[in-house]
């Protein structure tokens, strides 16, 4: 994968696991449902949209010249909704379905790389993470009242009955939290949701999570608090049990560049401004918006060693590293001059615009939001 050379040579893939919603309307458009606005919506109001629902795996890398990660886009499915499935007589996918099939397939195409998915609660799933902790290591957050309980015990000889799936119940993380002889620790997270570092307390421990009918899902949960009450108390899990506290929380952190390129792509680069309404032009158009994401940093990474890049400051405030903005300017500078001024001889004080590469900036600047 090109991504994983470029970026990320060495180590553990670090991946974002999460789903967006496009919205559109129109009565041609079969897939569309209407879904809770994670935007708009709180606790306490719902907002719902209507649109379409794209589940997106995305590698977070260090961008050097961003001095920050990125969540790099490389895979995107369509989730439609349930009314579209029973229309049409087939058995509805849900969303934890399709992201097993991602999970699994993305480790057969790195099956040498160790692979860390960290999702958000929707992939709280038993199932989901039973059928992929053997490949990948996944975390999420996990509720303050999930049933937990010790391993089971080993099976005696000659003991009559099915083997046990787990042991005795263990107290719920909400029990752990109100105990006062819960050991805590303090943690340092280097970037906690974008904020730089800050110092959490943290208990930590190893548990199996069951319910009744379904499978067996060996964890290390972590709980987490401020000292100073910024922040309500969070619970997470990781289907990886030799994993360290610390060392879960910087990884989960990671998640929160989703969001940055989602809205990036938006504004950027057209995402929610289709017109097409056939199912294959929708089917392809946002996987290749999105991966063009990937694409850009990509070519940005070749560019940059070879020119700087450009900040481009607003008069209110100084940026001290490169966004997307910069980054995707400078690839264009790139295609504008290797198509129309590759025949240049050399520096001169007076460049000749030719005349196909002034209509192109001309109608790039007419169209610039």
């Amino acid at each position: 994968m090109a991504l994983t050379e470029a970026f990320v040579p060495q180590g553990p893939l670090v991946m974002a696991l999460d789903d967006t919603i496009e919205r559109r309307q129109g009565a041609r458009i079969a897939a569309k449902g209407i879904y809770r606005d994670p935007v708009r919506s709180s606790h306490s109001h719902f907002v719902k949209a209507s649109g379409l629902r794209w589940l997106c795996l995305m590698l977070i890398a260090p961008i050097p010249w961003a001095h920050r990660d990125w969540a790099l886009p490389f895979c995107t499915a369509l989730t439609p909704s349930e009314r579209y499935y029973c229309d049409r007589g087939r058995r509805p996918s849900k969303l934890t379905d399709r992201a097993r099939q991602l999970l699994l397939m993305v480790k057969r195409w790195l099956p040498q790389r160790d692979i860390v998915i960290v999702a958000d609660s929707s992939f709280a799933a038993i199932e989901l993470l039973a059928a992929v902790s053997a490949r990948v290591c996944v975390i999420t957050r996990l509720r303050l009242d999930a049933a937990l309980y010790e391993p089971a015990p080993l099976r005696r000889a000659n003991e009559v009955g099915r083997p046990r799936r787990k042991g005795a119940r263990l107290p719920t993380l909400q029990t752990v939290l109100g105990n006062a002889r819960t050991s805590w620790q303090t943690v340092t997270v280097t970037r906690w949701y974008s904020q730089g570092e800050r110092n959490v307390e943290v208990a930590s421990g190893t548990a199996v999570w069951y319910h009744t009918g379904k499978p067996v899902v060996p964890l290390r949960w972590v709980l987490v608090r401020d000292p100073q009450c910024r922040f309500k108390p969070q619970a997470f899990l990781c289907t990886d049990q030799t994993a360290s506290p610390d060392q879960i929380l910087n990884w989960f952190v990671k998640r929160w560049q989703v969001e940055v390129t989602f809205e990036e792509a938006r504004a950027h680069l057209g995402m929610e401004t289709q017109r097409q309404w056939s199912p294959r032009a929708i089917a392809r158009t946002t996987p290749v918006i999105l991966s063009l994401y990937s694409i850009i940093a990509l070519l940005a990474k070749q560019r940059i060693r070879e020119q700087p890049i450009i900040l481009r400051h607003a008069a209110w405030y100084e940026k001290e590293a490169a966004t997307f903005s910069d980054t995707i300017a400078l690839v264009r500078r790139w295609f504008w001059c290797k198509q129309a001024l590759s025949i240049s001889e050399g520096p001169s004080e007076m460049i000749k615009i030719p005349r196909p590469l002034f209509d192109r900036l001309t109608d790039t600047l007419a169209y610039a939001a």
